[in-house]
């Protein structure tokens, strides 16, 4: 599993761990969210988050 940063406020999305509270179960892959998805902290979209 891999963990995605947030390029604009560097916010960690980990997908061991997903995030439950919004409806992502652990285990979900980045690529698996939405198109839509938003980083929760900033507001940066999906083409913003880098692979760590």
């Amino acid at each position: 599993m891999a963990i995605w940063v947030c390029s604009v406020c560097g916010w960690e999305y980990n997908e061991d761990e997903g995030l439950p509270d919004d409806g992502f179960d652990p285990g979900t892959k980045f690529e698996a969210l939405p198109d839509d998805f938003e980083c929760p902290v900033c507001g940066a979209g999906k083409e913003d988050f880098n692979k760590q």
